[in-house]
């Protein structure tokens, strides 16, 4: 893949030569799509994955032919799909639900199949993140705990309509609102307990937080702020 870059447009994926600028392929038109392509491993093979209005497709990297789909007719995707290390995803539609689906491969055919549905989680912008059997979340403004296994709401915490990280090592989620502030919460399924809160940035902030080692880099439209976060012994 080294000599090819891959882009989805307007919800269908294009790959183009990085010397030349040549497209090498494109793939079937999905509609309209904010999801960006995923590189995935599943089963030992590596795949492109979007998700558009039509649903998730996967295909080969090197030249786009399809692997699977998986259709799931919905205006607006927004949300990246999240990957859970058995080869499952958790699949989003903006503001009506989350659905867990299995991915697997047996003699060379892929197959997917839905494990559950939650209707009661209105997700917007804001991705999941997965740690120890549990997913992370916004439903709507507020950080919410979901149970993998069969999609049920563990818990309801806080508003904050933001941004979201995991810090596996520690069990935690260092969170970073529309407001602003960073928050740290542990990623505990027993019970939501805000940590601290305090103002990192002034303004509307829709951008998401970067960590590089225990650097930790936040902006939006008006600033932009690095903190040095403690090493924890």
């Amino acid at each position: 893949m080294n000599d090819i870059v891959i882009v989805a447009l307007a919800g269908k994926l294009a790959a183009f030569d990085t010397i030349s600028g040549n497209p090498r392929w494109f793939g079937p038109d999905g509609g309209s799509s904010y999801s960006s392509p995923q590189l995935l491993t599943i089963n030992g093979v590596s795949q492109i994955l979007l998700m558009s209005d039509a649903g998730a497709i996967s295909v080969e990297p090197e030249s786009g032919k399809k692997l699977w789909e998986y259709p799931w007719q919905t205006d607006g995707r927004i949300l990246q799909p999240t990957f859970i290390k058995d080869g499952g995803l958790l699949l989003s539609a903006e503001n009506k639900s989350v659905r867990r689906l299995a991915v697997s491969e047996v003699l060379n055919e892929w197959k997917t199949k839905e494990l559950w549905t939650n209707t009661q989680i209105k997700v917007n912008f804001n991705d999941f993140v997965i740690h120890k059997g549990y997913a992370y979340g916004f439903d709507g403004p507020n950080l919410v705990c979901l149970d993998l296994s069969d999609g049920k709401k563990i818990w309801r915490g806080d508003r904050y309509r933001g941004f979201l990280l995991l810090l596996a090592d520690q069990d935690l989620l260092l969170l970073l609102s529309e407001k602003g502030e960073l928050a740290l919460v542990p990623a505990d399924p027993e019970k939501f307990t805000e940590l601290s809160l305090f103002p990192a940035i002034r303004g509307k902030t829709w951008n998401h937080p970067v960590l590089a080692g225990n650097i930790l880099v936040v902006r939006n439209a008006q600033e932009m702020a690095a903190f040095r976060l403690p090493k924890i012994e």
